[in-house]
């Protein structure tokens, strides 16, 4: 007997509920599927977990610092298993709120299996054949193992397996240089593990600008983190141990307790049967959309990281909003509309919304530059955070900003004011007419902006 559903939506990340939601709320009847844990990545793995432990490893470098305050701090210890406790309090919180909505949500069944598509318009999950017009496809991505010699042969971590330890790594080297691998870093690093990270790249983060880069790099081994970057060549050597990591970078010997491997994301696609509804999925295995989110088939979109044009929490429910919208409202929203912004959470944090600079000079744009040392921000100072920059990018033809890379204190959310100008296109001496709080990170953006040079 096959159950029928006006809507299918496979997966409970971010943009599933939400998605759930507004297609009851219009009436609909919907099933939404989960193999794994109610929530996803962000809820159970990802945002949610590490930012929680950011904030621990944040209390530790402010008592660190006590004295430069004039506190004086005679001792302390951290306790690895209260902090893993505060975070699993704080992730089953969430967890049990969104089982509960759905649980609660009247025309929505959950069902518990992993989903296969039989035919275009057809799933089967455990056996059970459910079937429906339209199809969501919400299965996001997981940690991609590199082919690393000696690499199967030992146990390691991932950002995933990573939340369920609750001991400190004596040495815990790190297989990448991007936003997980950095953040866990430096994470370790304040909890009191040493840390090695090996970047393949020559450049940490080499998707950003070189100055960005050098920066995070300065910071971070400010804090006490060792990086290699340019580590081509690496092994695991015969005997390697949890405890005993012994591997081999550019032909050198190197030795730690832990391994984490941190060198991106792969979607969960391969095992859905999309060659059964005929959806496409490009050389990586994401699913191939268009400009609505619509696959190869009309009537089924892909949502969120598993269709390739976003890797964040915010851009998968943006996601949602674009599909809600333009299949509920007679809406037209479209994935390139959406301005590329995200954060990258070491401390301070990086906050990148638009163009590189890198991206503006390959561009045939007439563009002004301007950039500012975080010494020059009162509130920094106060603050005792001093370290990165801030650069702003200027269309000079629409006086439009193009881009920005703020890597300073509270400059994740500093990012959401330069954002929000782009998005209501107006031009950025919008922003030196208007009044700002002092003292507030904000109020320098202004003083940014006067000393623009032509790049």
């Amino acid at each position: 007997m096959v159950k029928k559903f006006d809507a299918l939506i496979i997966g409970t990340g971010q943009a599933g509920p939400s998605l759930a939601n507004q297609l009851t709320q219009a009436g609909k009847q919907v099933a939404i599927i989960e193999r794994g844990q109610i929530g996803g990545t962000c809820v159970n793995t990802g945002c949610t977990p590490t930012k929680a432990l950011v904030a621990n490893a944040k209390a530790l470098q402010y008592i660190r610092s006590a004295a430069s305050f004039g506190i004086q701090v005679s001792s302390f210890s951290v306790n690895m298993q209260a902090v893993k406790a505060r975070k699993d309090a704080i992730v089953n919180e969430s967890a049990a709120g969104l089982k509960q909505w759905l649980q609660d949500m009247k025309g929505c069944t959950v069902v518990k299996g992993h989903a296969a598509f039989v035919d275009p318009f057809t799933v089967s999950v455990e056996g059970e054949l459910l079937t429906a017009e339209r199809i969501f496809i919400n299965v996001g991505c997981r940690a991609a193992i590199p082919s690393v010699p000696g690499l199967a042969d030992v146990h390691y971590f991932t950002n995933s397996t990573m939340m369920e330890i609750d001991f400190l790594p004596e040495h815990l080297l790190i297989i990448g240089g991007g936003y997980i691998a950095l953040e866990f870093a430096q994470m370790y690093q304040r909890f009191g593990s040493a840390v090695t990270v090996l970047q393949r790249n020559s450049h940490l983060m080499p998707k950003e600008d070189v100055d960005v880069s050098e920066e995070i790099k300065k910071i971070l081994e400010k804090n006490g983190v060792h990086i290699i970057t340019g580590a081509r060549e690496i092994k695991v050597l015969p005997g390697s141990q949890e405890g005993n990591m012994r591997l081999s970078v550019n032909q050198k010997e190197i030795v730690g307790s832990h391994l984490l491997v941190a060198t991106g994301r792969v979607p969960n696609t391969e095992d859905l049967g999309l060659e059964k509804a005929k959806i496409e999925k490009d050389e990586k295995g994401f699913i191939k959309i268009d400009d609505r989110l619509q696959t190869t088939q009309s009537h089924i979109w892909a949502l969120g990281d598993c269709n390739g044009r976003g890797a964040f929490t915010h851009t998968s429910y943006n996601d949602y909003e674009i599909a809600a919208e333009n299949l509920l409202q007679g809406g037209s929203r479209c994935v390139s509309d959406r301005i590329p912004i995200y954060a990258l959470y070491i401390d301070p944090p990086l906050g990148r919304v638009g163009m590189t600079e890198r991206e503006a000079r390959e561009s045939s744009k007439s563009i002004s530059i301007a950039k500012m040392p975080m010494t020059r921000v009162a509130r920094a100072r106060e603050k005792g955070e001093t370290d990165g920059f801030m650069k702003i990018l200027v269309d000079n033809e629409t006086k439009y900003i193009l881009g920005a890379s703020l890597l300073g204190t509270d400059c994740d959310e500093v990012v959401q004011m330069i954002a929000d100008v782009i998005y209501a296109k107006a031009p950025y001496t919008s922003i030196c007419k208007g009044v700002h709080i002092h003292p507030t990170v904000c109020e320098l953006i202004p003083t940014l902006l006067e000393s623009l040079q032509p790049l």
